[in-house]
């Protein structure tokens, strides 16, 4: 258990001063719009991409299709319609069980 609070301790650290990086580094200076830009879509794509890989992850080689999918779905189609973000989840949960109910 030792192990395990050491390295949640490491991490913490090695985060922060990630983050901390970028302010020290560029002091007062500003960004450019080009670089700015690249780093808001940072944080999106990457939670994207694990939304992704936990919904056709498997325990194995491989990527599987069930019900997660269909909730993923419906989700992105409530987003595109510019739904709240308690519709979205709702929408996904009620398309997730309806979808498992009848497979």
């Amino acid at each position: 258990m030792r192990a395990v609070w050491t390295a949640v301790v490491v991490l913490c650290v090695a985060t922060a001063s990630m983050k901390a990086i970028g302010p020290v580094s560029f002091g007062g200076r500003r960004l450019s719009g080009r670089a700015a830009s690249v780093i808001a879509l940072v944080a999106p794509s990457l939670l994207a991409s694990l939304v992704l890989y936990e919904t056709l992850n498997t325990d194995g080689p491989g990527i599987e299709l069930d019900a997660r999918l269909v909730g993923l779905a419906a989700a992105g189609a409530a987003l595109a319609l510019k739904r709240s973000m308690l519709v979205v989840v709702l929408v996904a949960a009620v398309a997730t069980a309806l979808a498992r109910a009848i497979a």
